[in-house]
C-alpha cells in the first residue's frame, strides 16, 4: 500500500514541474433529432520555464474534462527549443501554420515578453523572458499555437550549427560590440 502512494506522490512532483495555461475554451453544439447536443473544446499549453513546452486539444461533454484531457495531449507532445542565457531566442525566426504567420525576434535584457494572446501563453511556459513577436493573418487560436510551434521547432543553438557544418561555436558566431565574445555566453 506504501508503495503506491509512493507512485503516486512521484508523479504529483511531476505535474507540479510543469505549468499549463488554458488558452482558448469553445463551446460546440451538434443539432441532433431530440435537439442540441453541447460539447466543449479546450486548447491548453503546458510548459516547464526551462525549454520545454507543448500544447494540445481535449473535447469533452464538460469543461474540466475537456481541460484534463487537453493537458494529457500537450504534455505528450513536448518539445525542446534551445534558449539563450535561457531567457530569449538564439535568433529571428518566422512560423506559419494556414493563414497564421508569425514572427519572433530575440531582445535585450529587461525587454521582457512582448507578444499577444496565445503566442504569449507559449512563450511564457517555454521559459522565454525577453521576446519581441508579432502575429499576422489570422487571430484563430489554433492556427497561432501552431505557427508558433512551427517557428520554435526552426530554432537553432550555435552549438547545433557548428556541429552540423563541422566548425567552431567561434567561427558562427561573431564578436559582440562590447569585447565579451558571444561563444562564451552561449556555453549554456
Amino acid at each position: 500500500m506504501a508503495r503506491r502512494d509512493d507512485n503516486r506522490r512521484g508523479r504529483d512532483d511531476q505535474d507540479n514541474e510543469f505549468i499549463d495555461r488554458l488558452v482558448h475554451i469553445n463551446r460546440v453544439a451538434k443539432t441532433v433529432k431530440g435537439g442540441r447536443n453541447m460539447s466543449f473544446a479546450a486548447l491548453v499549453i503546458v510548459g516547464d520555464e526551462k525549454g520545454r513546452v507543448g500544447f494540445g486539444k481535449g473535447k469533452a461533454r464538460e469543461v474540466p474534462e475537456a481541460i484534463r484531457k487537453a493537458t494529457e495531449e500537450a504534455k505528450k507532445t513536448m518539445i525542446r527549443v534551445p534558449l539563450r542565457e535561457g531567457r530569449t531566442l538564439h535568433h529571428d525566426v518566422k512560423g506559419r501554420h494556414g493563414a497564421g504567420k508569425i514572427m519572433m525576434r530575440a531582445a535585450p535584457p529587461g525587454t521582457g515578453v512582448i507578444a499577444g494572446g496565445p503566442m504569449r501563453a507559449v512563450l511564457e511556459c517555454l521559459g522565454i523572458q525577453d521576446v519581441v513577436a508579432k502575429s499576422i493573418g489570422t487571430s484563430n487560436p489554433y492556427n497561432m499555437v501552431r505557427a508558433t510551434f512551427d517557428g520554435l521547432k526552426r530554432m537553432e543553438s550555435p552549438r547545433t550549427v557548428a556541429s552540423k557544418r563541422g566548425k567552431k561555436v567561434a567561427d558562427i558566431v561573431e564578436r559582440r560590440a562590447d569585447g565579451a565574445s558571444a561563444p562564451e555566453a552561449l556555453e549554456a
